[in-house]
């Protein structure tokens, strides 16, 4: 629990009147003007009394010459100092700002989908920075992954509980983002009790999911569309290979749509357990087979001794998880297409993923070119792509579009 923190901290009742005040250095603005919701603390009057704030504080911000800005979330000890919660600074920020977001947020998903399963917010690109929810029908699964929100936690879901009465609301509050704003770990139940095990359907498929400790908030929402398209390759037969399966998303689906042979690979023996449960719950347990290892060492191991498939899958986890690891990154990703497209049929199919935001489009289409090369392969880019729709992208916030994926089809 964030108690080191959040236990010194004020009342959450917000009045703009008597909010303190952040003021920005003079010709601080430019990017906050051009839409970007982040301030930085070297764009800030970083004063004595701005840096004696408590973490998550609320605050009004202003420009140099005095003149308000909005309110935000403020973290004098983080690299981004305030996050911008509205431009309007007499905005209350309270149980209605938070409904009406997530009202905001809850009528594009239901125009987007048909059924409650679904990233219902995500963050800054829906106007609620550090807030990430999850929706497993009604089952809600949140992170706090700034100080502000975990500071504003019982009000976000007091809006929560009132606009979907949900069965349970579990707190994942174990994402490393968390370390950077200086919150502890912690995963708990909010509200209500998980008394059975939480199923999400997508693309026709059934899938369980462990909501307190599977990765992220249990479930990878932003690849659904790409696993729909991959699985249609399988169409007819054939062998996939799926690199990094998790709980089995892309591998169960291929199945369904008509794949004769699906193998998962994952160093998750949790993670495997699920894969295998999705598979029999979707009448696919003879045609799926998952076992643990390691992606690099498993594929040189089958590439050794032969083994090629229809379809490969590689979508890995962060390979880059700062600028500094980007070079590293960059090989990997060039190691892996190689080993992925040696596994490849002539004829067949290849997607690969990066989810690794510090890695940019370009510089992972290269890397893609280059691996391919290096297998001797060639073939064609049939589709490159990103997160589904519930995933928006904030205009001015290269980081929200962190997902980027390749399919080719490899002669």
């Amino acid at each position: 629990m964030e108690t080191d923190i959040l236990a010194t901290h004020e009342p959450l009742a917000d009045d703009p009147a008597t909010r303190p005040t952040i003021e920005l250095l003079p010709v601080s603005h430019k990017r906050v003007e051009a839409g970007h919701p982040w301030i930085y603390s070297n764009e800030i009057r970083m004063d004595q009394a701005a840096r004696a704030l408590a973490p998550g504080t609320l605050v009004t911000l202003r420009y140099a010459d005095g003149a308000a800005l909005g309110v935000a979330m403020f973290n004098p000890h983080s690299l981004v100092a305030a996050r911008l919660l509205d431009r309007d600074a007499g905005r209350t920020i309270g149980q209605r700002f938070f409904t009406r977001r997530i009202e905001r947020a809850l009528r594009l998903r239901e125009k987007l989908f048909d059924e409650p399963f679904y990233r219902l917010v995500h963050a800054e690109a829906d106007g609620l920075p550090g807030l990430i929810v999850d929706r497993f029908d009604d089952v809600l699964v949140m992170q706090s992954n700034a100080a502000g929100i975990a500071r504003l936690e019982p009000i976000v879901l007091a809006a929560l509980s009132a606009l979907f009465h949900p069965r349970t609301v579990v707190l994942r509050n174990d994402s490393p983002a968390r370390a950077q704003e200086g919150l502890q770990p912690e995963v708990s139940i909010a509200i209500g009790v998980l008394d059975s095990r939480v199923l999400l359907r997508e693309n026709g498929s059934l899938f369980p999911v462990d909501a307190m400790a599977g990765q992220k908030t249990g479930w990878f929402f932003d690849q659904r569309r790409n696993r729909a398209f991959v699985a249609g390759l399988a169409k007819g037969g054939g062998r996939v290979l799926d690199l990094y399966c998790y709980t089995g998303g892309f591998a169960v689906q291929a199945a369904r749509i008509g794949a004769a042979e699906t193998i998962g690979i994952d160093r998750s023996e949790a993670a495997l357990a699920l894969a295998a449960e999705a598979a029999v719950l979707n009448g696919v347990g003879a045609i799926c087979t998952f076992r643990r290892g390691e992606a690099f060492a498993e594929g040189e191991r089958l590439a050794a001794g032969g083994e090629r498939f229809d379809t490969v899958i590689a979508d890995p986890p962060a390979f880059a998880k700062s600028r500094k690891e980007m070079p590293a990154a960059l090989r990997g990703y060039r190691k892996l297409t190689r080993l992925a497209a040696a596994l490849t049929a002539r004829g067949g199919f290849l997607f690969l993923a990066s989810c690794s935001y510090n890695i940019g489009a370009v510089d992972f289409a290269e890397a893609v070119r280059r691996g391919v090369a290096d297998a001797g392969r060639s073939g064609r880019i049939i589709r490159t792509a990103g997160a589904g729709p519930d995933h928006p992208v904030h205009p001015v916030l290269p980081e929200s579009a962190y997902l980027k994926t390749m399919t080719l089809a490899l002669d």
